[in-house]
């Protein structure tokens, strides 16, 4: 399974974005393009800022380019608007839904887990963090992974706020898929009409 294993904080830089989730993100203190001539980049042409918008939405949810790009396809297969079926897809992935739930406390943490073997879907074991979850699936831990530190730990410290198409349990660290997110259920702040553009060349 392939991930990108690069420079975080330079993505972050690039991107001009927090995307890490890290507390220690550099791109506050230096809030330009990562090489000597960051802070010359003034012209912005709108390819630039079409590829910003598609790089910033691939590191987010840790997908490399071709995987990102079968999902661009099928979205555009479906019916409904190309952009927001992207999206949806990325959020229905089961590492960002085990991170949505509050479980972990970050997408490359959740992704661990799953790829780890920690979690269940219909008390089925699933370690693929791709796996695209469906309304109605149920997801848990193993009984042996119910008091695992790194989570136990994010469960108690975290206060992050659960999203509508989501029920979670966190005592018995059940996670119910109640719906399919809508745009507005969806906090990621990507101008996905962008990304639309881009690929449409």
């Amino acid at each position: 399974m392939a991930r990108y294993i690069g420079p975080r904080h330079k993505a972050c830089r690039r991107a001009r974005t927090p995307l890490c989730q890290s507390k220690r993100c550099p791109v506050d203190k230096r809030p330009y393009p990562p090489g000597d001539h960051g802070r010359g980049r003034i012209r912005e042409s709108d390819y630039l800022v079409q590829l910003r918008e598609k790089q910033k939405l691939r590191t987010m949810y840790g997908v490399l380019e071709r995987q990102f790009r079968r999902y661009y396809h099928e979205a555009a297969r479906r019916e409904g608007i190309t952009g927001e079926e992207l999206l949806r897809m990325l959020e229905l992935r089961l590492d960002n839904v085990v991170w949505r739930s509050g479980l972990a406390a970050t997408r490359p943490q959740a992704r661990q887990l799953v790829n780890h073997g920690h979690f269940r879907v219909d008390g089925r074991k699933v370690d693929i963090p791709s796996y695209q979850v469906r309304p109605g699936d149920v997801i848990t831990t193993k009984e042996r992974s119910k008091d695992l530190l790194v989570i136990a730990h994010t469960v108690d410290t975290l206060d992050r706020p659960t999203p509508e198409w989501l029920s979670v349990d966190h005592t018995e660290r059940r996670i119910t898929v109640r719906d399919l997110p809508r745009r507005d259920q969806i906090d990621t702040a990507i101008n996905e009409h962008l990304i639309v553009e881009l690929y449409s060349k």
